[in-house]
């Protein structure tokens, strides 16, 4: 019986379902996602930091010198798109979407309204943006967009997260994935428990193992076809202000156990973010977690932060600096591509520099 090139089904390629493919093609060995589906206030933030004025043509040139670095579909499987991208064109006229395809590269959209606070929850949130969602998908799909994705936030702190705010978050997903699925879109199912805060890593692995058992339970609720979405975990690391901060071994070993424990195995990828790492660490957990072995789904990445800094940096918003711009964003896509077969060496960064 032939398998899928990627190992990530359990059936013969001919009976997988449309979306079923497009899973696994955004699972694809060596490969993994671009997040770029930063808000406009976001990416304000970011253009700040680089003296760059946050206009939706700079917007769209940023986006421009990403999506045309060539050779991006090597190890860039697909790219989360924010509305207004996915509705913008390439500087010669050809539709974002488009352009990616062209590349081998799958389009998705976030479809999430943002994480709002949580009524009687303090210092929780909820993610909004199921009003429309269906109607919303439809058009997204003729736009080009073959994947979505939305994120839930779960905070760590003295009494969080509740019950309540774990249920809440884990439903609305499940209902996104659903309607999602309805609509001809993988979901992107992304549960992110912040690295925020002085917890242990051993707190982080509690919360992460019960997140992610009340998001499988929801989904299952929702009859979500596993084989149809892509999962995008946190890590379980040590919270950014706690005094002992785990290595890269311990981070591995224990993502591994909680995801073993609580997804699954028809699962195609599980697509960790990075949450606030930086670039470098954030590969060399990935390639840890590979270099295990033993995992029944692939683990790749869909990084924001870590593929993009070191690219934004080096533009700076000038067109004179594009190809030193897209140098970077195809190196750290080659560190994780690496890193996503258990193949990165810490080396490699030094040669590139």
């Amino acid at each position: 019986m032939a398998r899928h090139p990627q190992g990530s089904d359990h059936f013969p390629e001919a009976s997988m379902s449309e979306l079923a493919r497009i899973a696994a093609a955004m699972a694809a060995r060596g490969k993994g996602i671009l997040a770029a589906d930063e808000s406009t206030g976001t990416i304000e933030k970011r253009f700040k930091a680089i003296g760059v004025e946050n206009t939706e043509e700079n917007r769209r040139a940023y986006r421009d010198m990403l999506f045309t670095t060539k050779g991006l579909g090597e190890h860039i499987s697909g790219v989360i798109l924010y509305d207004e991208t996915l509705r913008q064109k390439a500087s010669d006229g050809t539709p974002f979407a488009q352009l990616l395809a062209m590349q081998g590269v799958i389009p998705g959209i976030k479809v999430d309204t943002g994480a709002k606070p949580m009524a009687l929850c303090p210092g929780e949130l909820v993610t909004e943006g199921l009003d429309n969602l269906a109607k919303r998908c439809a058009e997204y799909v003729k736009l080009g967009a073959k994947f979505a994705k939305w994120r839930a936030v779960i905070n760590i702190g003295n009494g969080i997260p509740s019950q309540a705010c774990i249920v809440a978050n884990a439903h609305a997903l499940a209902r996104y994935a659903a309607i999602c699925q309805g609509s001809g879109l993988v979901p992107i199912v992304e549960p992110e428990v912040l690295m925020d805060g002085a917890h242990g890593v051993e707190r982080c692995e509690e919360v992460a193992e019960w997140t992610l058992r009340e998001v499988f339970a929801a989904l299952a609720s929702q009859r979500v076809t596993p084989e149809e979405m892509v999962l995008k975990p946190s890590m379980v690391v040590s919270g950014s202000e706690s005094r002992q901060q785990a290595g890269v071994a311990e981070v591995a070993q224990r993502t591994l156990k909680v995801l073993r424990r609580t997804v699954p195995a028809a699962v195609p990828g599980i697509a960790f973010l990075s949450g606030g790492q930086s670039d470098e660490r954030a590969t060399e957990h990935l390639d840890a977690m590979n270099r295990l072995g033993g995992a029944p789904w692939a683990l790749t990445f869909s990084y924001g932060r870590a593929l993009q800094q070191p690219s934004l940096k080096a533009w700076r918003g000038s067109a004179a600096n594009v190809a030193a711009a897209q140098a970077a964003l195809a190196h750290r896509a080659r560190m994780n591509g690496l890193a996503a077969m258990g193949q990165y060496r810490s080396e490699l960064e030094k040669k590139a520099a």
